[in-house]
């Protein structure tokens, strides 16, 4: 659901305030966005394997260590910010994979559930699901940033729109494409 328009305000002011080194606004924003940073990553992790070693906490913690050491971010608004922290989840969740992987002395890693729509999805991997991504970004950057904002972030068409600066059709659509290219690219797994 959408945030409040107070809410939305409220955050993007702390962004802003420090994006220009307010350090008590960069406090601030954490705990605004705290919980809804959980949500997400609570929503991230119940895709992923049985048994996955990182918790929730967790997640958000490192993405948002990582959020921290980006320099020169303009922070544009709430939806921007939720944007980057979800790709910052993606980045976590890839690498978390990756070690895991590297630990198993190249075995198999077990197939990890990847929606590609809102709610429930196709088996995939992780990786495979990053490669397809990382492949995809080449030639569509905005539809891609559409996928994080929309499947790692949860983010509302509207938000999105708002974010990307287009019509929530143009939204709806790049989603469509995104989920179609993707599906094809993990190899038309359903």
């Amino acid at each position: 659901m959408p945030p409040t328009e107070t809410a939305a305000t409220e955050v993007t002011g702390l962004l802003r305030a420090w994006r220009r080194g307010d350090a008590q606004a960069g406090d601030a924003l954490l705990e605004r966005v705290y919980a809804e940073l959980k949500k997400i990553a609570a929503s991230q992790l119940r895709r992923e394997r049985a048994g996955h070693t990182l918790q929730p906490t967790a997640l958000v913690h490192e993405a948002y260590l990582r959020l921290l050491q980006q320099q020169g971010v303009d922070w544009r608004d709430r939806a921007h910010f939720f944007g980057l922290a979800a790709a910052m989840m993606r980045r976590v969740l890839v690498d978390h994979a990756r070690a895991r992987g590297a630990r198993k002395r190249g075995a198999g890693i077990d197939p990890v559930p990847i929606t590609l729509t809102a709610k429930r999805a196709p088996e995939a991997e992780l990786l495979d699901l990053d490669r397809a991504l990382t492949a995809f970004a080449e030639r569509y950057p905005r539809q891609t940033r559409v996928v994080e904002m929309r499947y790692f972030a949860d983010l509302e068409i509207e938000e999105i729109a708002e974010c990307l600066d287009v019509s929530p059709i143009t939204v709806k659509r790049d989603w469509q494409f995104a989920r179609a290219w993707l599906l094809i690219g993990l190899g038309g797994r359903k």
